[in-house]
């Protein structure tokens, strides 16, 4: 091997192999030793892992990397979110089983994040498609049917026409579902229910508790699960003998005296009235056209069916309103009826609008008089109330509602109550390729559990995809099975996949477990997860499942000491790459282009053929502009793809590829080794040589630069370690260049290449494999006497240009630059009497302020 030049395909495979042969990243209970559990969200085996999968698991590594090598026990473990619809659709389109296609996507997913060098501890590896996972899923559905937290009821849900399949809300996306893209609809099953609105109260107190998770994150699950202060109120119904009241729960019963139709769900009992009127059916199928997500709901034309009803206002007997049925009300939230107030809702105004109800205003702005109006436009915002009586003048919000509540209960016709957005959890799902629910029938359709024995409930190996429908619904033999001596069938639907991803990290605990899902001991010393990593966009569904699981499965037994399963939360952003297309919008990906001056791009297939190049968008494979990891590895090495893709951006934001920065990283590698070779030699000579002198600037830069690192590392400011590791080499490269002897080199540059172990380990390990340093390796601590007293010079940039240039102490506050900044004379002229849009703030170097 040329020693000169860093042959990465030589010395990370080595590497790897000796990270995989010596188990070097096995985690087990050491009860005197601090633990770290560091977790990042499974991935599904789709075939090949793409550039989101290396930037989170390269973030996950950094950290786990680094704290074992504070010297804690670390957990950091790989699995497969392995169920669910995609490997169906793939099996069916290209005739295979599900179960080979996804152990195949799996075992090239898993080389190829070895290839990475990730200190995961595979010995833990789980796969939820799995009977070995599986059957504890099963169990603990069972378990929670006996504490009457599942349940089976008729509901309206989400039906993706297309996957022929159930959708929890938060796979609408923009009325369609998340992964097929058509229309749902709304349509009636029996359907298997996880009681989650149970904790609605203790999941939104919980959030209190989350000091390390983004505070996006948390405002996204307090307003999911919606808890608000209303009143429940019965509107006195005319116009038919059946029909005595309605009731119907209002945020808003300040706008009383604006009511101007009372609309309730085409399921509402008094839908019986009109269960035989052709018009009304013909109205009821049209609403099942519209899905049942807010989103939905709100996008699609507001539709009313008028019935012979009259709802009185509560307030006033002699104010008299026509009763609806709405496509916009649904029965499970509230009373399945509202009371529409057009001036101060935007949807009852688009309904008044269309059919020509009354719109009266009853809160105007403070500065507006009594003649204010509404038009095409609700005014939802604060004010007075007018209109109404003697309700008029009440602040709006801060007086308003709690006093006309005061009076609705002292004319006991209405009370005050609580409500929550957040509903039940829907978890029956019509497809094969998922968990088998634990459930059979009775000849008497009564519900009996499939006993424990019986478990797992696998799935049939050979079956027919090729149907209408759910598969299973079809193996009359599959579903048969002996029950206490009588013949019973077996539920055909499966377990929603977010179920799988509910508790695995409990799971990863003790993987090898066969008699239960996890060991109590095991996960009391493991868990809470300290430091969870993953895509924002599983905010909602993933995060706030997995935090109802956690309390699911310790209620009533009080067992599991952590409630919440994760106790620090990071949210990477996206990679991002610039899209391109032709004239007739077909996507091209960046391997079919290319470009001779870096503006007129073409398609390398037909030279003539002009690109049209598009905004820097997430990388999607429907998009096309995706990079592939593996072709980086085999062109850069792993160690250059782990730096570029922690050096554009901060973590947290989106990250835009760059062949260039792609080039750069290498570069650096190469660069770095060369130096590193003739540290080794000078190293050498030295010690022959024993008149070397003790350099002072050694000590400061290493105490230094290990400083910074920890607090980069700390802050998650990996970007910044980039920064960090050209400082290094700046200092080091002039070291070489002296031709002084320096007796405290060596073991400060061992310090300096431990610290690179979390970012490009390969490289950093076989620099000191070549000191003979391989063993026993802790992370280096700091001397206080090199960091006390010591000066930056901050560049100071006003709007992004350079205007002067301070002098301050290390790791100044950026709020006390700020004000120090503000001070300078000479900046005057650019900061009086400006106000401070933005800042960007680089420690140590460079502050940036933004003025308007």
């Amino acid at each position: 091997m040329d020693s000169d030049r860093y042959n990465f395909k030589v010395i990370e495979e080595k590497w790897q192999n000796y990270w995989d042969k010596n188990k070097t990243f096995k985690a087990e209970i050491i009860k005197d030793k601090k633990k770290f559990y560091c977790l990042e969200m499974f991935p599904y085996p789709s075939g090949k892992i793409h550039m989101g999968h290396v930037r989170n698991y390269t973030i996950g590594d950094v950290l786990a990397r680094y704290k074992s090598l504070q010297g804690y026990n670390v957990l950091h473990p790989m699995g497969w979110d392995s169920f669910g619809m995609p490997a169906e659709n793939a099996a069916r389109q290209n005739n295979l089983n599900p179960e080979e296609w996804t152990k195949k996507n799996i075992s090239i997913m898993k080389n190829q994040l070895k290839k990475l060098g990730f200190s995961i501890d595979w010995d833990r590896e789980i796969s939820t498609c799995s009977p070995d996972y599986y059957k504890h899923q099963q169990r603990f559905f069972l378990d929670l049917y006996d504490k009457g937290l599942v349940y089976r009821k008729e509901n309206y849900v989400n039906w993706d026409p297309i996957d022929q399949t159930v959708l929890a809300n938060e796979q609408v996306v923009d009325g369609k579902g998340w992964r097929s893209g058509a229309v749902v609809e709304r349509k009636k099953l029996s359907q298997w229910f996880f009681n989650i609105s149970k904790f609605s109260d203790d999941l939104l107190q919980g959030l209190n508790q989350l000091d390390e998770w983004p505070n996006k994150v948390k405002i996204m699950q307090k307003n999911w699960i919606g808890k608000s202060f209303g009143c429940e109120i019965d509107f006195q119904i005319e116009g038919s003998p059946e029909v005595k009241s309605i009731s119907c729960y209002t945020t808003r019963p300040d706008t009383l005296f604006g009511f101007s139709f009372l609309a309730v769900s085409v399921d509402h009992p008094i839908s019986k009235l009109y269960e035989k009127n052709e018009d009304f059916i013909i109205f009821k199928n049209k609403c099942s056209k519209t899905g049942t997500t807010e989103e939905s709901i709100a996008q699609a034309e507001k539709i009313g069916f008028k019935t012979s009803l009259t709802a009185l206002n509560p307030l006033d007997k002699d104010m008299k309103v026509p009763v609806y049925f709405a496509n916009f009300v649904l029965m499970d939230y509230g009373f399945g009826a509202v009371f529409g107030c057009p001036a101060h809702d935007q949807r009852d105004l688009d309904f008044a609008l269309k059919y020509n109800l009354c719109v009266i205003p009853v809160v105007k702005p403070l500065e507006a008089g009594d003649d204010f109006k509404i038009s095409k436009e609700a005014y939802t915002g604060p004010g007075t109330i007018f209109n109404s009586k003697f309700l008029n003048n009440l602040k709006v919000p801060v007086e308003s509602i709690s006093e006309t509540i005061k009076i609705i209960e002292e004319k006991k016709i209405g009370k005050k109550k609580i409500n929550f957005r957040l509903k039940d959890w829907g978890v029956s799902r019509q497809r094969y390729w998922g968990c088998p629910i634990p459930i059979a029938y009775k000849q008497n359709k009564e519900i009996v559990k499939v006993p424990l024995e019986k478990l797992p409930l696998k799935l049939p190996e050979k079956i027919n995809l090729n149907v209408n429908g759910n598969p299973l619904d079809h193996e009359e033999s599959w579903k048969k099975i002996i029950i206490d001596g009588e013949e019973c069938l077996l539920e055909t639907d499966t377990l929603d996949t977010f179920v799988d991803s509910s508790w695995y990290f409990l799971r990863f605990c003790s993987s090898k477990n066969n008699i239960d899902g996890f060991d109590m001991n095991e996960v009391n010393y493991w868990m809470p997860v300290d430091q969870y990593i993953g895509g924002v966009e599983h905010a909602i569904l993933h995060l706030l499942y997995s935090r109802f699981f956690t309390r699911a499965l310790d209620y009533k037994i009080d067992k599991i000491q952590s409630k919440e399963p994760f106790k620090g939360l990071f949210t990477q952003g996206m990679v991002c790459h610039e899209t391109y297309k032709d004239k007739n919008n077909n996507w091209f990906s960046p391997e079919e282009v290319f470009s001779e001056n870096g503006k007129d791009y073409f398609s390398k297939e037909n030279k003539f053929q002009k690109i049209i190049v598009g905004a820097s968008e997430s990388m999607s494979k429907s998009k096309k502009n995706t990079i592939d990891p593996e072709q980086m590895i085999k062109s850069y090495g792993a160690d250059a793809v782990r730096l570029f893709i922690l050096s554009d951006s901060p973590p947290e934001k989106d990250v835009q590829w760059s062949e260039q920065g792609m080039v750069a990283s290498y570069k650096f590698i190469q660069k770095f080794w060369t130096l590193h070779k003739k540290i080794e030699l000078k190293v050498k000579e030295f010690e022959k040589d024993k008149g070397n002198t003790f350099n002072e600037s050694i000590e400061e830069f290493s105490n230094q630069i290990i400083n910074k690192i920890n607090i980069n590392l700390d802050k998650f400011s990996y970007n910044v370690l980039v920064a960090n590791l050209h400082e290094i080499y700046t200092f080091l490269n002039k070291l070489v260049i002296e031709k002084n002897k320096y007796e405290n080199l060596l073991s400060n540059y061992i310090k300096i290449l431990t610290t690179m172990l979390p970012i490009i380990p390969h490289l950093a390990s076989e620099c000191l494999n070549q000191l003979n340093i391989s063993e026993n390796l802790s992370w280096p601590e700091t001397n206080n006497k090199y960091l006390k007293g010591k000066k930056s010079n901050i560049v100071i940039q006003i709007n992004g240009k350079k205007r002067s240039l301070i002098s301050t102490e290390n790791d100044i506050e950026e709020k006390n630059l700020i004000r120090m900044v503000m001070e300078l004379k000479e900046l005057k002229k650019y900061t009086e009497n400006k106000d401070i849009i933005k800042t960007i703030y680089i420690k140590n170097k460079l502050i940036n302020l933004i003025l308007k």
